[in-house]
Parts: C-alpha cells; structure tokens; sequence
C-alpha cells in the first residue's frame, strides 16, 4: 500500500507514518508529564518542525544542481524532497540540547520522543518488509492510445522502468510532464511508462497534443486497475521497478527533477547495470 485516502485528499504511507509517531509522541508525553503538570506538546512541535526543515535543507544540498534553474522549487516542498538521515540526526541533535536545558521536562520529553521514534520506525520497517516480499509489476489490463493490449512486461524488456499514474486532469501531473519528458530522453537506458487512470485513448491522445508532448510509451487504464493493485489513493504516483521487475521506491505527488533523480538512484543503489551514476548525477 503507497497511499491512504482521506475524504477528498490522500496521504502517502510515509506523511501518514509520521503523523501517526507525532500523535503517538504527544499521547505518551502528556501521560508522561501529566502528575507533574509538564505539558510537552511545544516542545514536540519545535523538534518536528526542527527535523522538517532539516530533512528540506538536507534534500535541497544533495540535490542542488537540479534546482539552479528552479530556485523557487527550493522552497516548492510539494515535490516531497526530504532527506530522513538529516532530519533525524538534526532532531535527536535538538532533542538532546532540549533535554539539556530544560531539566524539568526531561522524562516526559525523554519518554515522548523515543515512543515516537519507535511507532515511526517499527511501523515502516513493518510495511517496508511486506512491499518487499509482495510488490513486482501488477498484471492489469492495460492498452495502447489504438486500444490494442499491451502487455507491460514484454513492454519493459528487462530494463529497469518507471511508470506514471496520472490522468489529465490532474494539475501536478501536468505540472511534472515536462520533467518526465525531459527524463525520457536523458536516460534511454530505462523505460518511461506513462499509465493514465480512466480515460479514453481519444481524450489522453487530444491532451498530449495540446500539450505538445512527445512521449514513447503511453497507455490507458481505462478501469484503474493498476493503482488499485499496488495501492495509490492518489494522482500523480510515480513506481520505480528494478530490471527485475521489483518495486525499489515511490513517489506520490509532483515530481520535481531533483526528486526524480533521488527515485532514479535507487536503480544504482539495486546495481543495475543501466543507470551508471554519472547519468544519475548529472
């Protein structure tokens, strides 16, 4: 499962994860705190925001040549570009220092950070394990723009393959065409498979020639069934597959360059012989 819907919107796994630790560490910490009349929450909110902004610092470092003709995007945080290592080193770092200073919250605040921790940790260790062992390419029933089948493993040709849930009128999927586009042509190694959820081929075909984009793999999913079977509430969902046809990462919402190129990493990191790194890292 990649998303969870909620009402009208939907949340990733990982946002609903982390929300979830935040509730968690807030419960433990009043329970913790409540003989002594400490309340925590303000505290647990700084080191959140804290690691936030540390985890967008962190990504926008690591990623900075793809925002020196963006730099607006460096501030665009809807590309979901967060670095975990630098928000979590960050938070434990300000935590400390907190548990320094402010000698009189030290065991709630102790006591709520690290249940949050533990819920965040143990939770997505848990459904990283499932994704792992369950989530190859799907077989749904997928058709060309001419309506003809197409059959999504011949498609891939054992090359590493991402593929793209979107419809037209979605406006980040829209929004993150371009860089898609441009990706495709940068990286003939791997397949671009654009899947659009529920259209016509006859309104997808009008769409792409407005736009005036030139995209190789195009296809219609006319009942939904691909972001049914790997668990997206949501549009756009970006799915990474290895050479082997295994799931490696995902990305819901906009794509930006900079969070496409951490998704195409991840093809290096399963050493796949197509993606060198300098491609990667250009």
């Amino acid at each position: 499962m990649l998303s969870v819907g909620v009402g009208p919107f939907s949340l990733s796994i990982g946002h609903l994860l982390l929300i979830l630790a935040f509730v968690v560490a807030l419960l433990v910490g009043a329970l913790a705190g409540r003989k002594e009349n400490l309340p925590i929450s303000g505290a647990l909110a700084d080191i959140f925001l804290v690691a936030m902004l540390a985890a967008r610092i962190g990504f926008v470092v690591r990623y900075f040549e793809h925002y020196q003709d963006d730099w607006l995007g460096i501030i665009d945080i809807r590309d979901g570009g967060f670095d975990v290592v630098s928000g979590l080193v960050v938070a434990l770092g300000f935590t400390s220092y907190l548990l320094w200073r402010r000698t009189n919250i030290r065991r709630p605040l102790g006591f709520a950070v690290a249940a949050g921790l533990m819920t965040w940790g143990f939770t997505g260790g848990v459904i990283a394990l499932i994704d792992n062992q369950t989530q190859g390419l799907p077989d749904v029933a997928l058709t060309d723009l001419k309506e003809q089948p197409v059959d999504l493993d011949s498609l891939t040709q054992k090359q590493p393959t991402v593929v793209n849930l979107w419809a037209t009128w979605c406006p980040p999927c829209i929004r993150e065409m371009p860089v898609l586009e441009e990706a495709q042509n940068r990286y003939p190694g791997i397949n671009f498979v654009f899947a659009n959820q529920g259209e016509h081929p006859e309104t997808i075909n009008h769409f792409l020639s407005e736009q005036n984009l030139d995209l190789d793999h195009v296809l219609s999913d006319r009942q939904g069934g691909f972001g049914r079977a790997i668990g997206s509430q949501g549009l756009p969902t970006t799915l990474f597959y290895n050479a082997q046809g295994k799931l490696v990462d995902s990305h819901m919402g906009e794509l930006s360059k900079a969070s496409l190129a951490r998704g195409l990493e991840r093809f290096e990191a399963n050493h796949s012989e197509h993606v060198p790194s300098q491609e990667v890292t250009q």
